[in-house]
């Protein structure tokens, strides 16, 4: 048996790295039906965004790897931070205040046990 692992990114995220975090920390490690069960249940906003991208990564594993879902853990996630976009908001006496509109860039990696390649069987020939 091997190890495989398998990733699955989503980028630009509209919400700040540091919220994502704190729904990240909580599923890094854990089996991925104990991780669904958490994200399924945590009231967070990041939890949403980040079931879609376990669902993905599952998605991927099944079909590219070959896997069952029992075999899989969540081996790494990482949370780096995105484009900042810029915004202005009026404040008294004319003057503007600035707004930053952080993004997240979210990576996510499972790892799965795989049966690896069957061998083949040599053929033998029949006896006639």
């Amino acid at each position: 048996m091997s190890q495989v692992s398998v990733t699955a990114k989503l980028s630009r995220l509209r919400i700040a790295p540091r919220k994502v975090r704190l729904v990240a920390d909580l599923v890094r490690g854990k089996s991925v039906e104990e991780a669904r069960q958490i994200l399924k249940y945590t009231i967070r906003a990041s939890a949403q965004p980040l079931a879609k991208l376990l669902d993905s990564a599952i998605a991927n594993a099944r079909h590219n790897y070959k896997l069952d879902l029992e075999s899989l853990r969540i081996g790494r996630i990482m949370v780096n931070q995105g484009p900042t976009y810029k915004r202005f908001r009026p404040e008294s006496r004319g003057r503007t205040a600035p707004i930053q509109k952080k993004t997240s860039h979210i990576s996510l990696t499972l790892i799965g046990q795989s049966e690896g390649p069957k061998k083949k069987v040599p053929a033998t020939k029949k006896k006639e």
